[in-house]
């Protein structure tokens, strides 16, 4: 039961975590990305993966952390925003990166649009007194796109083998 509690809270908290901090700060800190790893590395016995099965996961981790780091040498995305990307990528394994990426990509198109809209207007006196308010709205400032990667982690989460082999009707009856 605790390591069904584990499933079901460890990675939304962590993805939650990680939009909140970016949103705020702008930055995602090294910790999230340490604690995803720590977390599979732990959970992935414990719920009877098998090798092959972490392998699959370990390689879709690899490939996003390559991606993730050329899109972050050429300025696209923040590093924090790279290396949150490859633990999710670990999380998920192939037979979900390409759902998640999609999702991602259009969870964060939708918030570069809207960033970049609402930069256009003047802020508000009523908020100019909140630095991160500050922050998000200046046009210098790049986009919070660990927003986005969190989204679309928590829209697959759902449908990974971490939620699915959960008995939900166990937690209902109690």
């Amino acid at each position: 039961m605790i390591l069904d509690i584990a499933r079901l809270m460890l990675f939304p908290a962590l993805m939650a975590f990680a939009a909140a901090s970016d949103l705020l700060t702008m930055t995602i800190p090294n910790r999230v990305s340490l604690a995803l790893l720590a977390g599979f590395v732990v959970m992935a016995p414990l719920t009877g993966m098998d090798v092959h099965d972490v392998l699959n996961h370990a390689g879709a981790g690899a490939l996003v952390l390559v991606l993730a780091f050329s899109m972050f040498a050429v300025g696209w995305v923040g590093g924090g925003d790279a290396k949150v990307a490859a633990a999710i990528g670990l999380w998920f394994g192939f037979d979900h990166l390409l759902d998640y990426l999609v999702l991602a990509s259009l969870f964060g198109g939708a918030l570069t649009v809207l960033l970049l809209q609402l930069r256009q207007w003047p802020l508000p006196y009523a908020f100019t007194s909140q630095p991160w308010l500050t922050r998000l709205h200046d046009k210098q400032t790049g986009i919070p796109y660990g927003i986005a990667l969190a989204l679309g982690a928590l829209m697959i989460y759902p449908d990974t083998d971490w939620i699915k082999t959960i008995d939900l009707a166990h937690f209902a009856m109690r």
